[in-house]
């Protein structure tokens, strides 16, 4: 299972490099919250934690079976390629957490269509698959950071609604937050 941690931690990593990287084509935003520095260090945070679980191996020694172990990678990989997905859908419409952009435009097309933060949605999905794949410990980050997406959503909800008052209401009223069908 050592192959497999280090699979994940490696991958975790060389995402979130590379999502902070292509963070600087996107377009300029038109406010900078604390919000903006603090999201970065958090990112920062997680990429030295995953970095640190692959070197030293992170797992917890309570996934033994193969299908569990499965399971969980099929959710990573699904996962971090919704988040992937929609994030190139937003192109440069892209920002950080509850940043607002100068020229904001509405994405309800793609994978929006199925949820209104599929970006969140992805990263949560990855998340327990790592749970499952390496150790149940990993849901305690997910949980964290689950909090945090619903928190950032509901900010970001409420600039949306404020930006687009005659489109956003119905796109909010047709289209899930997180879950397609429940949530």
């Amino acid at each position: 299972m050592q192959v497999v941690d280090t699979l994940i931690a490696a991958t975790w990593v060389a995402f979130w490099v590379l999502w902070i990287a292509a963070g600087l084509r996107a377009k300029a935003p038109r406010t900078r919250s604390g919000s903006y520095i603090g999201v970065r260090v958090v990112l920062l945070l997680l990429i030295l934690l995953l970095a640190r679980a692959g070197a030293l191996g992170g797992h917890g020694g309570d996934t033994h079976d193969p299908w569990v172990v499965g399971i969980g990678l099929s959710l990573f990989v699904a996962g971090l390629a919704g988040a992937v997905w929609a994030r190139a859908y937003l192109g440069r419409n892209w920002g950080t957490p509850m940043s607002e952009k100068a020229d904001p435009e509405l994405v309800t097309t793609g994978p929006y269509r199925y949820v209104r933060h599929p970006i969140y949605s992805g990263i949560i999905l990855a998340m327990v698959g790592t749970a499952l794949a390496i150790s149940i410990h990993w849901l305690v980050p997910a949980v964290v950071v689950g909090a945090f997406f619903v928190y950032s959503a509901t900010v970001e909800e409420r600039i949306m609604a404020r930006r687009f008052p005659d489109t956003y209401p119905a796109y909010r009223r047709a289209t899930k937050m997180l879950i397609p069908f429940v949530f």
